[in-house]
């Protein structure tokens, strides 16, 4: 958890001078608060509780395709209970839709402190401790520097390794460009 919490302050430290006028390196940064394994959904299944603390930087490194752009990101989900925790990086896709919505999904890796086997009723097996990440997001641009989204995302092993529980989190981001 140390790690996590020291990753944390390091995205934020990294950020703070971002707000300076000119900055080249940082595009946007979200934050969140999203409910931990949710279920239903992707995983179809919740064994960990708890709410996670959101916080991604999206790079200003953009390849422009026929709709929309493809950005890198980097970021960390910290769970507040003591459960599973990631740190995460992404490609992610982004487009406009009509004046003010906007749509993201992404690919990526991701790094977990949670379990890799089932050793007990209250965590999730997850088979690696190298995963793949699956962002999706759907939001409103407030104005040209604000968005507040409803952002999902998934992480799993695709059955490269057993078990495969994969886990979800749904929850509601706020977005601020630079």
């Amino acid at each position: 958890m140390r790690i996590f919490l020291w990753f944390m302050i390091a995205l934020y430290v990294l950020a703070v001078p971002q707000y300076a006028p000119g900055n080249e390196l940082v595009h946007e940064m979200k934050v969140g608060v999203l409910h931990h394994d949710t279920n239903n959904l992707w995983s179809n299944s919740s064994r960990e509780s708890g709410i996670d603390a959101n916080v991604e930087l999206i790079f200003n490194a953009a390849t422009p395709l026929w709709i929309g752009e493809i950005r890198p990101a980097i970021g960390a989900t910290v769970n507040t209970a003591g459960d599973t925790s990631k740190v995460y990086g992404a490609a992610r896709w982004e487009t406009t839709i009509g004046d003010n919505g906007l749509f993201a999904i992404g690919l990526g890796g991701a790094v977990h402190n949670g379990e890799t086997a089932l050793t007990s009723t209250d965590r999730k097996a997850l088979g690696s401790k190298v995963l793949f990440y699956f962002p999706i997001e759907a939001g409103y641009r407030i104005n040209e520097r604000d968005t507040v989204s409803l952002f999902f995302d998934h992480v799993s092993n695709a059955w490269l390794a057993s078990p495969n529980e994969g886990m979800d989190t749904l929850g509601i981001r706020y977005g601020i460009r630079f």
